[in-house]
């Protein structure tokens, strides 16, 4: 057996790095994202549904720059430049954002999530550079990877939380601007181990490599206040995210039907009929930084054995069961595998819809139960929470997989690229269910609850619905996939939907 001094020397130089580097380039991102609806309602008073119009747009154009955020680092800056950049813009903007005023969040949050969006894929890109395509130790590494993410979103929740309920919003973000500074120091500390490996740009001569390098850093700074303008106007945006999206899938569907291939054809096919059922599970799923937290903050009696329990506590759930969760099920899906259980993309798409439909349907239950004072006891959002994170380790480890199974080769990248649109098209879902909320404050659940009612059992019956539409419909897609593969993906997620897919998710 090896010994830990021999286990570490086996490690590539600068995947050790990533995993530290990795937790508190999360910091920032997890405090955004499990409190920007509560700041901008609570602190600057917007109304709920501009509120969650805004979160809708940073988790869309947070998902859909991570693509191009790749083809930046490798072809203009170099991935590290441009991880440095990005978080150089995340620091930025916190420390706007922790200035309070509606003006500073703006641009905040046109900084943040510039960098956010493209420096994510330059640390996935960074960590596959460190290993050989034979080296299955990769698989390890973004375990260890996806790890050092969860344990920055459970500690950026945690700390979120804490200043929530004192409703100190500044020392949150300075904490935020802090945290990832400190990613800044650790890059800069390990920066000749994180060079590129194998990307285009090594293949420039000085000379070109210094004008990419500038046209990278002109287009890192020109998106600044392209986002601004998008964030002032989200509704809008919003609108726009939902037009390219279906322009997008019109496309694919044009190039499904004419594709000349009949086995890759019905692979295609199949590819769009379980993104169409991802779109639900991910619309549902982006509501927990918007619709579901205010219902916990307003609705859900936050007493837990003499202790208040802040909103964003309660999105670590989501990380303790994706920490533990995640070796668990592959180790029984593995056994169950062994037994001859016919566990799929088909059965684990459909289940994920239906856990997530029950996960939104006990919410109701509660809300029938609550006492006179309308409040909902803590159990059924914890119930809630955990069906949904169940849903999420079904369907997010295979998603990327998926893709690279089913997809031809000539359509990869769009395929790819509509996989991660989804994710953004499902914010912007989620942002209108939530805006549906009526404007409310604590103590008044009784006057809400019927809307949430109304709300969490048509999304939830719906999901369900369409789960079990699904499952009716297994046998035509295992026969669409069945060209000599096997139906099922691995359960190493090796990114997530919270940053290279957010979400805590997660991304």
């Amino acid at each position: 057996m090896l010994s830990l001094k021999q286990k570490f020397a086996a490690v590539p130089d600068g995947a050790g790095a990533l995993f530290f580097i990795q937790i508190f380039a999360t910091l920032g991102f997890a405090v955004l994202y499990s409190t920007l609806v509560l700041y901008a309602t609570k602190k600057l008073h917007f109304t709920v549904k501009d509120a969650t119009a805004i979160m809708g747009v940073f988790g869309a154009f947070n998902y859909g720059l991570h693509l191009f955020g790749g083809y930046l680092g490798g072809r203009f800056m170099s991935n590290r430049n441009l991880f440095v950049g990005g978080m150089v813009l995340q620091v930025i903007g916190c420390a706007n954002i922790a200035g309070g005023t509606v003006s500073q969040l703006y641009w905040g949050l046109a900084f943040f999530l510039t960098g956010s969006g493209l420096n994510v894929t330059c640390l996935n890109l960074m960590l596959t550079q460190r290993f050989k395509p034979e080296d299955d130790r990769r698989e390890s590494a973004f375990l260890w990877n996806y790890a050092g993410m969860n344990l920055g979103f459970f500690i950026g929740f945690s700390v979120a939380g804490y200043f929530q309920l004192q409703e100190n919003y500044t020392s949150l973000f300075v904490f935020a601007t802090v945290g990832n500074f400190l990613a800044i120091v650790l890059a800069g500390a390990t920066w000749k181990v994180l060079a590129d490996l194998d990307t285009r740009l090594l293949q420039a001569t000085p000379a070109q490599f210094k004008l990419r390098f500038m046209a990278g850093l002109a287009i890192l700074g020109g998106l600044v206040p392209i986002v601004y303008l998008m964030l002032q106007h989200a509704e809008f945006s919003g609108s726009l995210v939902l037009i390219v999206g279906m322009g997008i899938a019109a496309t694919l569907l044009y190039l499904t039907v004419k594709h000349r291939d009949q086995r890759e054809r019905n692979n295609m096919w199949a590819y769009m009929i379980l993104t169409l059922g991802s779109l639900v599970f991910w619309a549902l799923y982006q509501m927990a930084p918007m619709g579901l937290q205010l219902f916990a903050l307003n609705n859900v009696d936050r007493q837990v054995w003499g202790i208040q329990i802040a909103p964003q506590w309660i999105q670590n759930i989501n990380s303790f069961v994706i920490m533990l969760g995640g070796p668990l099920m592959a180790m029984l899906f593995n056994r169950l595998r062994g037994k001859g259980w016919n566990i799929d993309l088909p059965v684990q798409f459909s289940a994920s819809l239906i856990l997530i439909g029950a996960g939104f349907l006990v919410l109701p239950l509660g809300i029938s139960l609550a006492g006179g004072n309308g409040l909902v006891a803590f159990k059924w959002i914890a119930i809630s929470y955990l069906l949904q994170s169940i849903g999420e380790l079904l369907i997010s480890p295979v998603g990327y997989a998926m893709v690279g199974r089913l997809a031809p080769t000539q359509y990869q990248g769009v395929m790819m690229g509509t996989w991660m649109l989804v994710t953004g098209v499902a914010s912007i879902l989620a942002s209108y269910f939530s805006g549906l909320i009526p404007e409310a404050t604590e103590g008044l659940a009784v006057s809400t609850n019927p809307t949430y009612n109304s709300i969490f059992s048509h999304l939830g019956w719906t999901s369900v619905a369409i789960g079990i539409l699904m499952i009716t419909l297994s046998p035509i897609l295992r026969k669409l996939i069945s060209s000599g593969v096997a139906c099922h993906a691995p359960q190493a997620r090796n990114g997530d939907v919270r940053q290279s897919a957010p979400g805590p998710t997660l991304l």
